[in-house]
C-alpha cells in the first residue's frame, strides 16, 4: 500500500513486456505462520450519522497464539490517527476505542495509534481467546484515504488492526506520512454497516444489502484471507461488470470523474486482474471494489484487499498498479514498514510487465543512485530520516528495474515460474527480501551473489 502515487504519465513510462502464461496450479496458504496472533477474525457492526462522516459499534477480535511461549497481550493499531495523533481536547483522534472486555488496556502509545491490551491470563501456544471494544470513528476533514471528498468519505486504515509479534518482537512503527507502516497477518472479517439509503457502501469482501430501519440500509462484507478492511460512502455512480475470467469488477465514481476516465479505469481494472490472475494465481476474493474520484490528485490512490481508490481522470488511473498490489502485499504478505519494496517494486514491475513497455532503458533516465547510503530494501526508517526524496526514486523506479534485469538474467520462463511458485509457497503468508532471494536462487545454477550486491539488494 502507498499514499504517494505516481502520476498515470510516469507510471506509464516505466516500462516492461507483455507476458502470457498459463493459470497458476490452485495457491494454498503457507503452511507455517510468520508470526502470532495468528488466524485473527474480526466481528465488527458499525452505524453511521447521516452523511457517514462518524461511525459507532462494536468490534471484536478473535486470535489464535501460534507461538511457542505463551501470549500475555496484544496490540491494536489504530492507524487513522497517524496524521492527527492524540488530537487535542477540542478536537480528539479519530479513531477511539472503549469499554474493552476480555483483557486490560494500556495507554496509548506511538501517538495514540497503538493500544497494549494486556489478557486476563497467559495464553498458550495454539490456543484462541477474543476481545472486543466500543468503536468510535470520525472522517478527517481532509481528502484523503482516510478522509472527506465533498459529500463522499473515504474510511482506508480507519478500523483497528491487531499488530504483529515475530521474531524481531512486538511491531510498534510509527507512521512517517508516507508510505505504509503497516504490518498485518491475514485473517477473516465480517462487517456490519447501518447507514442511510442515501448513500452507497463499497467495501472489502463480499457485500449485500437489506433493509433496515426506516430510510436506512444494512450493508454486510464476508472477507476471507485478507489484511485489512476499507470502505466508502456516499452518494457514488455505480456500474458493475465481470471480467472473462469470472472477477466481479464494482465501479463507483464521483459525479465529477469524467466518463471516459472511469471507462479506461474498468478496461484497465479488467485487463489486469485476469492477466496477473493467470500469471501469479487466481485472485481470490471474489469481487473488487473500484472507487474512483477525480479530487485526489494531492493524494494519489491506494489499495486495500478488495477495495482500491484511484485518481481518476480523463486519461485513466492508476488502477493496473493499485491492482497488482492484491497480490504483493495483499496475497503476498510483507512488512511494509521494514521492507517496502517486496509490495511497491512488484506491484511496479507486475504493472510495467502487463503493460508491454520496454523496460532494457529503465536505468538510462537517472543512471546513478541518489546517495551513496541508497538501497533498494531500505526500510521506511530511512527514507523518513532524510531520505524522503529518494523513496519514489529508488523503491518504486530502481526496484522495478532490477527485477526486470533479474527476468533477463534468468529469462522469461524461469522468472515466470519462479514468480508463480514464490505467490504460492507464501499465499496469504507473510514473505521477507531473504525468502524472494532465496526463491530467486533456486531458478538459476548461476551465483546471483553480484546480481544482489550490484543493485543494492541486501
Amino acid at each position: 500500500m502507498i499514499s504517494l502515487r505516481l502520476p498515470r504519465a510516469l507510471l506509464l513510462a516505466l516500462a516492461s513486456v507483455v507476458l502470457c502464461v498459463p493459470q497458476a496450479a490452485a495457491a494454498q496458504p503457507s503452511p507455517a505462520p510468520a508470526a502470532t496472533p495468528d488466524r485473527p477474525s474480526y466481528e465488527v457492526s458499525l452505524r453511521s450519522d447521516a452523511d457517514g462522516s462518524r461511525w459507532t459499534g462494536r468490534q471484536t477480535v478473535s486470535l489464535r497464539n501460534s507461538a511457542r511461549t505463551p501470549l500475555r497481550s496484544l496490540d491494536i493499531r489504530l492507524w487513522g490517527n497517524g496524521t492527527d495523533g492524540c488530537g487535542t481536547p477540542e478536537a480528539p483522534s479519530p479513531v477511539r476505542v472503549g469499554r474493552v472486555t476480555g483483557g486490560t488496556p494500556r495507554p496509548l502509545t506511538v501517538d495514540c495509534t497503538a493500544l497494549q491490551i494486556d489478557l486476563p491470563a497467559p495464553l498458550p501456544y495454539g490456543a484462541r481467546t477474543s476481545i472486543s471494544f466500543d468503536v468510535e470513528i470520525t472522517v478527517p476533514d481532509r481528502v484523503h484515504r482516510f478522509g472527506k471528498d465533498g459529500p463522499h468519505r473515504y474510511l482506508g486504515n480507519a478500523l483497528p488492526l491487531l499488530s504483529v509479534r515475530d521474531a524481531q518482537g512486538r511491531h510498534l512503527d510509527p507512521d512517517v506520512g508516507f508510505g505504509e507502516s503497516f504490518y498485518t497477518l491475514a485473517g477473516d472479517f465480517r462487517v456490519r454497516l447501518d447507514h442511510p439509503s442515501t448513500l452507497l457502501v463499497p467495501a472489502t469482501g463480499t457485500t449485500t444489502r437489506r433493509a433496515g430501519a426506516p430510510g436506512r440500509t444494512v450493508t454486510t462484507s464476508v472477507a476471507h484471507g485478507v489484511r485489512d478492511f476499507a470502505w466508502a460512502a456516499g452518494p457514488f455512480r455505480s456500474k458493475t461488470v465481470t471480467t472473462p475470467g469470472g472477477v466481479r469488477l464494482n465501479a463507483y465514481w464521483t459525479a465529477a470523474t469524467p466518463d471516459e476516465g472511469v471507462a479506461l479505469a474498468l478496461k484497465d481494472a479488467a485487463g489486469s486482474v485476469d492477466a496477473f490472475g493467470k500469471r501469479y494465481g487466481r485472485y481470490p476474493y471474489g469481487e473488487l471494489d473500484l472507487v474512483m474520484s477525480e479530487n485526489l490528485d494531492d493524494f494519489g490512490s491506494m489499495e486495500f484487499p478488495g477495495l482500491v481508490l484511484l485518481w481518476t481522470e480523463s486519461d485513466g488511473s492508476g488502477a493496473v498498479h493499485e491492482i497488482a498490489h492484491q497480490w504483493f502485499y495483499g496475497i503476498v504478505g510483507n512488512d511494509q514498514f521494514a521492507a517496502p519494496w517486496l509490495d511497491e517494486s512488484f506491484a511496479q514491475y507486475a504493472y510495467q510487465s502487463y503493460t508491454g513497455e520496454d523496460t532494457t532503458i529503465c536505468w538510462e533516465d537517472q543512471p546513478m543512485w541518489p546517495s551513496a547510503t541508497a538501497e533498494i530494501t531500505r526500510p521506511l526508517s530511512y527514507f523518513a530520516d532524510g531520505h524522503r526524496t529518494e523513496y519514489s526514486r529508488v523503491v518504486y523506479q530502481r526496484g522495478s528495474c532490477a527485477l526486470h534485469d533479474l527476468e533477463r538474467a534468468l529469462g522469461t520462463p524461469a522468472m515466470t515460474a519462479m514468480l508463480r511458485d514464490y505467490v504460492r509457497d507464501h499465499w496469504q503468508g507473510v514473505s521477507t527480501t531473504a525468502d524472494f532471494k532465496r526463491a530467486a536462487q533456486a531458478a538459476t545454477p548461476q551465483d546471483l551473489t553480484p546480481f544482489w550486491t550490484e543493485h543494492r539488494i541486501h
